[in-house]
């Protein structure tokens, strides 16, 4: 559903019946999420996801492979008009989407930074990845991150294969890079983390609570059948 809903917000945005929009994720159960150009077999190891009750899914975003479970993340997608970046190389805009995180990280006291090209980072360790889609119809721009809150890494290490050899030879690899949490570097709450990085983004850009209506729920759910949900889409790279 997650995955359906970046998809059918951005429609939204793109037809002008939702404004610009900052979505933070919630999970109700583990899961891995390949980026949309790996294969599946180099990332993933189904017996071991499967062992553990992980869900794997293909997103429509590019870059490495995302492990999270509940309250172990802090994920956020960015749904804007491309006029926003239209200026800007992937590389500047994803800096520029991101400066707010920055600010708010920066106010808890972490040392946080952007490392080209879609990395925030700090001194302990990196924090978390971040992915992007313009889509060439509808003129807008989908923009997500996922940072570790309270990462399981023997978990992750076990269901995803980074470091371990290739068994194919498609698809885009995830980096191993230690991943420090954001708990250890702040000592708060997710959900304080998360108050906060929504605070500084008004502060800096202003913004009014919303919600995701029916009708979108609605098409995202009929949009994760049809798509996200089926072994064609999961194994388009096998």
């Amino acid at each position: 559903m997650h995955v359906a809903l970046d998809e059918v917000l951005s429609m939204e945005v793109a037809a002008g019946r939702r404004p610009p929009t900052l979505r933070f994720w919630e999970w109700s159960a583990p899961a891995v999420i390949l980026g949309v150009f790996q294969s599946l077999r180099n990332e993933v190891d189904m017996e071991q996801a499967n062992q553990h009750g992980i869900t794997v899914v293909r997103r429509i975003t590019g870059g490495g492979a995302m492990f999270v479970e509940p309250q172990s993340a802090i994920t956020y997608s960015i749904y804007a008009p491309t006029e926003l970046v239209s200026e800007l190389s992937i590389a500047d805009s994803y800096a520029f989407l991101d400066d707010w995180v920055l600010q708010g990280l920066k106010s808890l006291g972490i040392d946080a930074f952007y490392k080209p090209l879609n990395d925030i980072t700090s001194p302990q360790g990196k924090i978390g990845g971040a992915a992007q889609k313009r889509f060439a119809h509808g003129a807008t721009v989908l923009h997500h991150v996922t940072m570790s809150y309270d990462m399981d890494a023997e978990k992750m290490t076990q269901v995803l294969r980074i470091g371990r050899e290739k068994l194919s030879d498609k698809g885009t690899t995830s980096a191993a890079k230690r991943v420090d949490p954001l708990r250890s570097q702040t000592g708060l709450p997710r959900q304080e983390v998360i108050e906060r990085l929504r605070q500084t983004f008004v502060q800096m850009y202003g913004g009014t609570p919303g919600g995701i209506t029916a009708d979108e729920y609605a098409a995202a759910e009929a949009l994760a059948e049809s798509k996200f949900r089926s072994e064609e889409w999961l194994t388009k790279l096998p």
